[in-house]
């Protein structure tokens, strides 16, 4: 029965993609299986995480980051043909939910290739760091299904999806450990992906392929509370995976600002 109800909602996802243009209300989604909105909704955010409209907006704004780099149309048409009928809604949201505005995302790449090579010069990534007081820190190993030579970005979010700048983040120059302290009481959810130095600009920037991993079970950091040593996988993508929004750029940005200033975290 639980396998029927994950297959059914892959379905979905799979008819999400293909109508991705077209009108998507709750009641539609649910109807394509045969459930209620209620009892689709809650089997959806089992599955995936996310609410089922929240999932295709997500998409949606994929959609955007791809069109703003693979085609001339203005950043105008681009909010249209994503439902977007206010240029400054398609604007604000876009840059709150990838961390850039479309423009700049669009002119993107030169800088995401610049970042990348000074990332592959890096001779001092941050140092490991030891503490005896483990309160309030996120700590854990991170491994890969399949072997790459590369770098991770790993991160905290407040949702459990990859947009929006990580309440805490990092990059790791290959699988280990890694440590996020003094990590303020709230609820998290740890994700991460990885880039081989092989990949290029758009690899980088629009990242379909890459490995990556995601804590669907949130992580509940209390006042002087202790979480349990975490143990994550980077995988190949999962049809049940939300988009990556957040600008990975922007992130190489960050750290290396933060390197150069002698910023640890």
């Amino acid at each position: 029965m639980v396998t029927d109800q994950l297959t059914e909602i892959d379905e979905v996802i799979a008819y999400i993609h293909k109508h991705l243009d077209d009108p998507l209300p709750l009641s539609r989604l649910a109807g394509h299986i045969s459930y209620s909105p209620f009892h689709f909704t809650r089997l959806f955010k089992e599955r995936v995480g996310l609410p089922p409209l929240y999932y295709v907006s997500s998409l949606r704004l994929q959609k955007a980051k791809d069109l703003l780099l693979q085609t001339n149309m203005s950043i105008r048409d681009i909010g249209l043909e994503i439902g977007q009928q206010s240029l400054g809604t398609f604007t604000t949201r876009f840059t709150e939910r990838v961390g850039v505005s479309p423009s700049q995302f669009r002119n993107s790449r030169l800088q995401a290739d610049d970042q990348f090579r000074a990332l592959r010069k890096l001779g001092d990534w941050e140092p490991e760091q030891r503490y005896l007081n483990h309160l309030n820190t996120v700590r854990g190993t991170i491994c890969a299904e399949i072997p790459f030579d590369g770098v991770i970005l790993i991160g905290l979010f407040a949702k459990p999806i990859p947009e929006g700048l990580p309440l805490y983040g990092t990059l790791l120059p290959s699988v280990g450990d890694f440590c996020f302290t003094g990590v303020r009481p709230g609820t998290y959810y740890l994700m991460a992906t990885s880039l081989s130095w092989g990949m290029q600009a758009m690899d980088i920037l629009l990242p379909h392929a890459t490995l990556r991993t995601r804590t669907k079970e949130p992580i509940v950091v209390g006042p002087g509370s202790y979480i349990p040593h975490l143990q994550v996988t980077l995988y190949p993508p999962r049809v049940d995976d939300p988009p990556i929004l957040i600008s990975l750029s922007l992130l190489m940005n960050n750290f290396m600002n933060r390197v150069t200033s002698g910023v640890t975290r």
